[in-house]
């Protein structure tokens, strides 16, 4: 099990410069990898490959990169950059998108994205592989009459998906590496997420998928001011169907309530609660909740925890 965080604040767009040396905290605290959103700012596999490549030992990833807009070849020569760029330390996540965002930003139908999302993997799969692909769905083609292979993009890039629901986990366990669940509490991952996605896998013949599990929270002695605050930072989620149900099977009302917030002993705690859930990874994620001074707090109590697992590994 591995321990990072995302790289972003609750309020700002920090520069990239800001953003390398948020980075350069990251490695130096301990932890093992950093991770970008996507919306309509920064390109996030582009921005990773920066950073990457700044930052020597970092993993760096992007979650997620919403299907609806973008085509596989386009994802794929991102992608490939990006690993070249970091010797092999890029993963890439993509997600479903929300049908606001789809249809009010790109002006496109949000129709049948269970489908999209199987015909994109299923095209981006050999891409990442060989450099070639010959697909051709019902909703999208994907050829290469030219080579679209990236020098040094080696080892083949880990494809995860923020996949929650039932349709979404099954498709990622038979086409992709892993899932990025956001927002699924300990009960969610350990009674429907993690078993679905992984008999999905185990059904298809592929390995055991990773649960790369991405959790709000920060170490702070003011716990419900934090809370306050996530409130605001994450109400817009309880707005979205998918977001809606995994609230509800993680025996929540509200996206705040699973904000991991407290002292070290209080935030380890929970830290243990989704590896025993089946999270294979722990991202953590709005760590400034309770200001600058609790964020360097957090990262340096999950740069322990990473460095502690790392040591506990047999040689």
């Amino acid at each position: 099990m591995t321990l990072g965080v995302t790289l972003s604040s609750s309020t700002l767009t920090l520069p990239v410069d800001t953003l390398v040396e948020l980075a350069h905290e990251a490695r130096d605290a301990g932890l093992h990898s950093a991770w970008f959103g996507q919306t309509f700012g920064y390109d996030s596999p582009t921005l990773a490959a920066l950073v990457g490549r700044e930052v020597p030992g970092l993993h760096v990833g992007t979650s997620a990169i919403p299907v609806f807009g973008r085509h596989p070849l386009l994802v794929s020569s991102q992608a490939q950059t990006a690993q070249a760029a970091t010797a092999g330390r890029y993963h890439l996540g993509l997600a479903l998108g929300t049908r606001h965002l789809t249809e009010t930003g790109f002006g496109l139908p949000y129709r049948r994205p269970i489908a999209l999302l199987r015909e994109f993997l299923t095209a981006l799969r050999p891409l990442l592989d060989t450099g070639e692909a010959d697909f051709h769905g019902e909703l999208l083609t994907a050829t290469t009459p030219l080579p679209a292979a990236v020098p040094g993009a080696r080892p083949p890039v880990p494809v995860l998906v923020a996949a929650m629901g039932p349709q979404a986990l099954r498709a990622s366990g038979e086409l992709a590496d892993g899932i990025l669940p956001f927002l699924a509490g300990p009960r969610a991952l350990a009674e429907h997420i993690v078993p679905a996605v992984t008999e999905a896998a185990r059904a298809a013949g592929r390995p055991a998928p990773r649960i790369v599990a991405l959790v709000p929270g920060a170490v702070t002695a003011d716990p419900e001011a934090a809370r306050r605050r996530a409130a605001d930072v994450l109400g817009f989620y309880e707005t979205i169907p998918s977001y809606q149900r995994a609230l509800a099977l993680s025996g929540v009302d509200h996206a705040a309530d699973l904000a991991v917030l407290g002292d070290e002993e209080a935030v380890a705690a929970e830290v243990r609660r989704y590896t025993d859930a089946g999270a294979t990874e722990v991202v953590f994620t709005a760590t400034d909740l309770g200001g600058e001074a609790d964020r360097r707090r957090t990262w340096s109590l999950l740069g322990e925890l990473s460095r502690a697992r790392s040591a506990a590994l047999p040689a």
